[in-house]
């Protein structure tokens, strides 16, 4: 996360901004209320670079721009921002200074996404079985868009959250089965050799997933749009689509239940994105819980842990304003 700021006294607005590969969502937030108004959003690609995205946003909105805070799909360490899957880079100090902004901060998508966990109430998560959370252990956080994000939340013992950014969606893919393997050697031969988890927990990967399921069947199928496999699953209109979204959620269970060992998660795993909550009513029913638990010798530790699905809206804006909020407090 990279902050350039040098506001020395608290502030009631701020304007925050998720933008991810496809989209770049806009709002103002009440830092005090975290209620959000002035939503808008902008196709990234209608614009040549983020500054430009802004300026629109400011004048189509009539707001001002003093304390501003993004969130991004990208590494966001240095000052220095280049996107992963989209055009727009930038400097964010030279961004603060165009823009005469007040305090500037940008944080990774899933870092922004961790931080959402301080701001969400019950009715925004639906739970996906395992045990109770402890309030104070490390959280994970992952989800599926345009890419595969992931992140992690620990508490400081100020009382202070902390996001643990990472890259863990281009994490080896790691197939368990005679179908699994197949459907990695036709990932494979697309992609040069290598298949990452985001590969087909993604959007993108879903119509990938589609076609190699397809493939495996040696039967034919047309290149199909990610929402429309959701859509013909979930109607059970399509059998192809609903054994791409059962294998969809089989391979999540396999990696949620892979992240929850790394960092021994009992705050729970919380799973955002765009494409697992408008397929949530097919996720019971499917290998998700099963796959996560299937941990071998520590399968116990897997069964405790408990998964959520974020359904709040706009988690990515409230989680950025939470990091932008401590760090004025701090100032």
């Amino acid at each position: 996360m990279v902050n350039d700021a040098t506001i020395k006294t608290d502030a009631d607005y701020a304007v925050v901004a998720d933008i991810g590969g496809t989209n770049a969502r806009f709002g103002r937030i009440n830092l005090k209320t975290f209620e959000l108004d002035r939503i808008q959003v902008f196709p990234c690609a209608d614009y040549l670079n983020l500054t430009d995205a802004m300026i629109a946003y400011r004048e189509q909105q009539q707001v001002e721009l003093i304390h501003v805070a993004i969130a991004i799909a990208c590494p966001a360490e240095s000052d220095s921002i280049q996107m992963t899957n989209h055009h727009w880079q930038f400097s964010v100090k030279g961004t603060r200074e165009a823009l005469k902004l007040q305090s500037f901060i940008v944080l990774n998508d899933f870092a922004a996404a961790a931080m959402s966990l301080v701001t969400l109430n019950k009715k925004e998560v639906t739970k996906i079985g395992g045990g109770a959370a402890i309030d104070s252990a490390p959280r994970a956080v992952l989800g599926a868009g345009t890419g595969l994000g992931v992140g992690h939340l620990i508490k400081l013992p100020n009382g202070d959250a902390m996001p643990l950014p990472g890259e863990g969606g281009h994490a080896d893919w790691a197939p368990i089965n005679e179908k699994e393997w197949a459907i990695h050697e036709f990932m494979a031969q697309r992609f040069d050799g290598r298949v990452s988890a985001e590969r087909l927990l993604s959007g993108p990967g879903l119509e990938t997933l589609y076609q190699a399921i397809a493939h495996y069947h040696d039967q034919p199928a047309p290149p199909m749009r990610a929402a429309t496999i959701g859509a013909r699953a979930l109607s059970n209109c399509d059998a192809l689509a609903t054994e791409t979204v059962n294998q969809f959620f089989a391979s999540l269970g396999s990696f949620a239940g892979n992240l929850a060992l790394t960092l021994n998660t009992r705050g729970g795993v919380y799973i955002a994105g765009g494409v697992v909550p408008k397929l949530l009513p097919l996720m019971a029913a499917s290998e998700f819980r099963t796959r996560f638990e299937h941990k071998g010798r520590f399968c116990n530790l897997a069964e405790a842990i408990p998964c959520y699905v974020i359904t709040a809206e706009h988690a990515g804006m409230r989680g950025v304003a939470q990091y932008l909020k401590q760090t004025l407090k701090k100032d």
